[in-house]
């Protein structure tokens, strides 16, 4: 995924990519977060700016509360 550095990414992004994470390597919420904190973000969470990770935190959130 290409990722432009000036701007924020959005909640709907991030649900997008946690989701397709979760589904082509069968991982957990809980994993899919690790790997892209790894993999996305490169252990960094300012890496993309405090919006970015806030959008990423909701999308979390919203994924878990569809999943009980």
């Amino acid at each position: 995924m290409t990722v432009n550095h000036a701007s924020v990414l959005t909640q709907d992004y991030f649900i997008a990519y946690l989701k397709l994470i979760m589904n082509s390597r069968e991982f957990t919420l809980k994993q899919a977060k690790e790997f892209a904190f790894d993999f996305f973000f490169k252990g960094d969470m300012n890496r993309y700016g405090n919006s970015t990770w806030l959008q990423f935190e909701k999308a979390i959130k919203e994924i878990g509360e569809a999943m009980c």
